[in-house]
């Protein structure tokens, strides 16, 4: 088979190293005993080769219509589970029927995007391991008080435990990309429901870190801070030195001092 060449308007960077790919695919532990697993651009299959020895049902999605034809030659056995399409814009919750995990080597000019999009699944997606730009793992994986925190960190805290397990470096790839790369793995938690009203919440975080610099009390104004509000101790921090409980209790509070 002729192999995919990697097309730069993609993002794509093919692993090369097969350690690595292993490393990254026995990663993934099937939490919550989902069985159903989704690899977002496979390529050439340099994941897919390992994740079916280890027996997931195993489901492929791809943008590039020559990765697709290329997996077709290579797993016939896996028919209508690879699908030609963009992640971002389909609703997987309802082709998997139910919850499943998510793997890939994501491309990094869309890493954020699709980790929106699995905020918008959460209730499905109950794993994700992935390879992204070393600075953004970091970032999703940093505690409160780092310059690293920010939007993505709190918002998917919110609803996973994650973990940064390794960084990998740039000449394992091809093309080589301009920067390196770290490994994370995030497991679905047993909040359901944050107990604030959670599209605000969302609104107020990235508010907040929108002039991360400023204080909250700075930072808020285009949400509208009441009289109430004004005096709290809480608005003289910056969205960085809150964690994700007390970003849920800074909700709850303009919520209820809108309401008053």
């Amino acid at each position: 088979m002729q192999k995919v060449k990697p097309k730069k308007h993609l993002g794509q960077h093919f692993l090369t190293d097969l350690s690595i790919a292993e490393k990254i695919s026995r990663a993934l532990t099937g939490h919550l005993d989902t069985k159903k697993v989704l690899e977002i651009g496979p390529g050439m299959g340099v994941l897919t080769d390992f994740l079916l020895e280890d027996d997931w049902e195993l489901y492929l999605v791809d943008i590039d219509t020559e990765s697709i034809r290329y997996l077709h030659q290579r797993y016939p056995n896996l028919g209508t589970k690879i699908i030609e399409g963009d992640y971002l814009k389909q609703d997987f919750s309802i082709l998997m029927k139910g919850s499943y995990a998510v793997i890939g080597n994501f491309p990094y000019n869309i890493s954020s995007q699709i980790f929106f999009k699995i905020l918008e699944e959460r209730k499905h997606v109950t794993e994700v391991v992935c390879m992204l730009q070393k600075e953004v793992a970091q970032r999703i994986a940093s505690p409160k008080g780092n310059k690293d925190y920010g939007i993505l960190s709190v918002l998917l805290q919110a609803y996973y435990d994650i973990e940064y397990l390794f960084s990998v470096a740039p000449e394992v790839f091809d093309p080589p990309p301009k920067v390196n790369s770290g490994v994370i793995r995030l497991k679905r938690n047993a909040i359901e429901q944050l107990g604030c009203d959670e599209k605000l919440f969302f609104r107020v975080v990235k508010q907040g870190f929108a002039t991360r610099r400023k204080t909250l009390r700075n930072a808020l104004k285009p949400l509208g801070i009441s009289e109430l509000m004004k005096e709290d101790p809480v608005l003289d921090k910056r969205a960085e030195q809150l964690d994700v409980q007390e970003f849920v209790i800074l909700t709850k509070k303009l919520q209820e001092s809108w309401n008053q």
